[in-house]
């Protein structure tokens, strides 16, 4: 019977943790029993006392956690860099979305924008929105997605565009991400990876942590739409 090590993770890794999960139990002779959600929902699940023995979130989040004393802080490690993108349903033309005046446009001429407020993109986007001076407007016409993936709301025709992490935009059938939000408009996110505190598998987690920053593993990230 394969050891279990419980994962939580942000949503921007779901897709790559998926395909090198069951490689992984062979290799390992280890189970990663995984659950997703959006980093904030994540913070305050472990807060609350919910149990992992390896977590995933925005450095930041790692970081607040290590600092509360509930991540290992020698654990710690960097496993990818996200960008922000847009999406559409797939078929349809792809809006200018490469200089800021493309991207105001695009967003102001959208019936609706689908984005997340619990995730690192919904964050940034909020403040995006707010620099380029159309928070209003958009807000008034924005399908927020509570949790889960805001391209899911391209598919059912709720809104035209769809904000989040390319990786997390990657993941769902039936939409085509139309590119990374200009550059010079976003700092990546950086993804990483520690062991909790509380964990009662030392030995099998930093093993999984020293696998997901392994050569291996950069081709299934860079694959799932992140730069190791």
């Amino acid at each position: 019977m394969a050891d279990t090590v419980r994962l939580l993770s942000t949503l921007a890794l779901k897709g790559a943790v998926h395909r090198l999960a069951g490689q992984y139990e062979v290799s390992a002779a280890t189970r990663i029993d995984a659950d997703f959600a959006p980093t904030l929902a994540l913070l305050d699940r472990l807060r609350g006392g919910e149990n992992a023995d390896v977590v995933i979130l925005t450095r930041e989040g790692l970081d607040a956690l290590s600092k509360e004393g509930r991540v290992v802080p020698a654990s710690c490690v960097d496993l990818a860099r996200s960008f922000v993108g847009i999406a559409v349903r797939e078929g349809l033309p792809h809006p200018d979305i490469v200089s800021e005046a493309g991207l105001r446009a695009t967003l102001l001429g959208a019936r609706s924008v689908a984005y997340s407020r619990l995730g690192a993109s919904g964050i940034f986007f909020a403040q995006l929105i707010e620099r380029l001076g159309i928070a209003a407007e958009i807000s008034a016409k924005a399908t927020i997605t509570p949790l889960g993936f805001t391209a899911e709301r391209l598919v059912t025709g709720e809104a035209d565009l769809a904000v989040q992490q390319i990786s997390e935009l990657k993941q769902v059938a039936g939409i085509e991400v139309v590119g990374a939000i200009p550059l010079e408009l976003q700092t990546p996110a950086v993804f990483s990876a520690g062991r909790m505190v509380a964990s009662r598998k030392a030995d099998q987690s930093d093993r999984l942590l020293k696998y997901l920053v392994s050569p291996e593993v950069a081709p299934v990230l860079r694959d799932a739409g992140l730069e190791p």
